[in-house]
């Protein structure tokens, strides 16, 4: 009974987060661009697996995936030696990025890199950089330090890279942290910072999802360094609308698509419960009861990601891809700019791994940051990333002279908020490029830049990347904001 009245209020809050979206992309289909009955169905029931699938998503994250990162980090931190951290960061954050649905979609839409190529080198640039997380928060070295540091070697190396690797490298470091990474490294950090003796510990709460991102952007970067592959934006596939709105099409468009990720995730979760399972019982003897609850919800994680990825992909992909065509065709280019924005602030509520980041949040600082706060800062952040990244596909601005400025203006920020909203802020960039901004919104991207006759490479890609950057920004002005509201109080 229990477990029902939570799918119920889970169900309704994922109603709530989806619908907009919704309703937006089918006023776009009855006007500007507009869309066969069978592509327009398609969607509906995309829609619809979406919202059952994060329901599901967000139960299995409560139930499995945040206790089993607990468990984990406590451990890892109790055992006090540096080396045993670093190898378990690297082995961890391996694992769970092969999981990652959002990093699935975008090795799939990346016809010039092969799609295990990148997944592993993702992966392998992630466990390195968790290690660094973890070895960070043990150390109390300084968050934003190590922002600094890292951000300026980045884009020193990104002027000697390929400008056909640069925008996907960018767009791995946000796909990487999504539905799955966000809520298990998220409390792989909680569980070591309850170990620390430090009265300043919730500050290290936050910060892992930052640090990750930046790996796999340079893991590609290299990889770009050692591997050229020719010109192949002919490869990427614009969407053909389909004729058919009857049943049969329909069951066959999803039945297939279902099944190949019922596999797909079957393989990504495997590695993770096996290691969870040896973990469990060689390492730390966890009560039975507790195992049993952590089994359930890995069956919800299992299936609130298929239904999910299947919706999104057979629904979302194609009313995506049709909608920057269309708009791209009719010269539309400030509708382009605006309906991009629109969409942009609205998805971000449907991103399943944003509920788990923006409860951990109010959690932590006990409501100092409430949800409230952290939805409207993230879906002002993301509409500005959208609108500049379809001036990109329009205008074939270089991908670097956005990102660079937007960089250099958020860690410039870190020395003047709080340290709290600092780690916060670059946690939810991460969050906030999920898999249904890559499976929507990059398809959007690339069917305009198609339609326009540019270099989807260069012009396309690039856009998971903005949506990474931006709340960096608005999120820490919103610190900065609360900050000087509170010393006025006080000064009152």
């Amino acid at each position: 009974m229990k477990n029902i009245k939570r799918f119920k209020r889970k169900l309704w809050e994922a109603f709530r987060s989806v619908v907009p979206l919704t309703t937006i992309v089918l006023i776009f289909a009855f006007t500007y661009t507009p869309m066969p009955a069978g592509t327009i169905m398609e969607f509906l029931i995309g829609s619809g697996l979406l919202i059952v699938g994060i329901a599901l998503f967000t139960m299995g994250a409560d139930v499995a995936m945040t206790p089993m990162g607990h468990l984990l980090g406590s451990f890892i931190a109790n055992k006090k030696k540096l080396w045993f951290l670093a190898l378990m960061g690297i082995a961890l954050g391996f694992i769970i990025t092969v999981t990652e649905p959002g990093l699935q979609v975008l090795a799939e839409l990346s016809a010039d890199i092969p799609t295990m190529t990148l997944i592993i080198t993702v992966a392998a640039g992630v466990g390195v950089f968790l290690a660094a997380a973890f070895l960070r928060e043990v150390l109390h070295i300084p968050y934003r330090y190590i922002l600094l540091f890292c951000y300026f070697f980045l884009f020193l190396f990104a002027f000697f890279v390929p400008d056909s690797f640069l925008p996907v490298a960018f767009d791995s470091g946000g796909a990487t942290t999504g539905a799955m990474t966000v809520p298990f490294i998220m409390a792989l950090g909680v569980g070591i910072a309850v170990t620390q003796m430090d009265p300043n510990a919730k500050d290290d709460n936050f910060g892992l999802i930052g640090i990750c991102s930046i790996g796999p952007i340079l893991a590609v970067m290299i990889l770009g360094m050692l591997y050229t592959p020719g010109d192949v934006s002919a490869e990427y596939a614009v969407y053909v609308p389909a004729d058919a709105a009857g049943a049969p099409s329909l069951w066959s468009a999803y039945a297939g698509t279902l099944l190949g990720y019922m596999w797909d995730m079957f393989v990504s979760l495997a590695p993770i419960i096996v290691f969870f399972m040896v973990f469990s019982f060689v390492a730390v003897k966890v009560q039975k009861k507790t195992m049993f609850r952590i089994g359930k919800g890995l069956v919800y994680t299992f299936a609130g990601l298929v239904l999910f990825l299947t919706g999104a992909n057979v629904g979302y992909f194609p009313a995506g891809n049709i909608i920057g065509q269309s708009l791209a065709d009719a010269e539309l280019s400030w509708i382009l700019v605006l309906g991009g924005m629109v969409f942009g602030y609205f998805i971000i509520a449907a991103e399943p791994a944003v509920s788990v980041l923006n409860k951990q949040v109010y959690d932590i600082t006990k409501g100092a940051v409430s949800q409230k706060a952290m939805k409207l800062s993230l879906s002002i952040g993301v509409a500005l990333a959208i609108g500049v990244s379809m001036i990109r596909v329009v205008t074939g601005l270089p991908i670097l002279w956005v990102l660079l400025p937007g960089y250099v203006l958020s860690v410039g920020l870190s020395f003047v908020v709080p340290k709290i909203f600092t780690s916060i802020a670059f946690d939810a960039g991460g969050v906030a490029s999920g898999p249904l901004t890559s499976a929507f919104l990059l398809p959007l991207a690339i069917g305009a830049s198609d339609t326009l006759g540019g270099h989807i490479v260069t012009d396309a890609f690039g856009l998971i990347a903005m949506v990474a950057m931006t709340p960096l920004v608005t999120i820490q002005i919103m610190g900065l904001y609360v900050t000087v509201k509170n010393r006025r109080k006080g000064g009152e």
